[in-house]
């Protein structure tokens, strides 16, 4: 992979801790029933800290704006397409 699908790849993860699975469940609320399910819940979507590694569960404090909260550029980034696979003139070293 070259560096721009890199990032791409990090940032559809990243973006996939925040949003629904197939079963409509977001990963950043782990097990907590009530923030999956709950209408008044569900759509309230914390930033975290950090995540668990092997779930992507949201840890420490949840009202974070510092590094998480750059989530929403990726998000509106993924849900307008624009990371998408390079095109050669976008990886081509223009300064040669």
């Amino acid at each position: 992979m070259n560096l721009a699908e890199v990032a791409n790849e990090i940032a559809n993860r990243l973006g996939n801790l925040f949003l629904r699975d197939r079963d409509g469940h977001r990963a950043v609320f782990g097990d907590c029933d009530l923030f999956q399910t709950d209408p008044h819940w569900r759509d309230y979507i914390p930033f975290h800290e950090y995540f668990h590694g092997d779930t992507g569960r949201g840890c420490g404090a949840s009202h974070q704006t510092g590094w998480t909260g750059l989530i929403s550029l990726l998000l509106m980034r993924l849900h307008a397409n624009i990371f998408q696979r390079p095109t050669l003139e976008a990886t081509t070293d223009r300064r040669s």
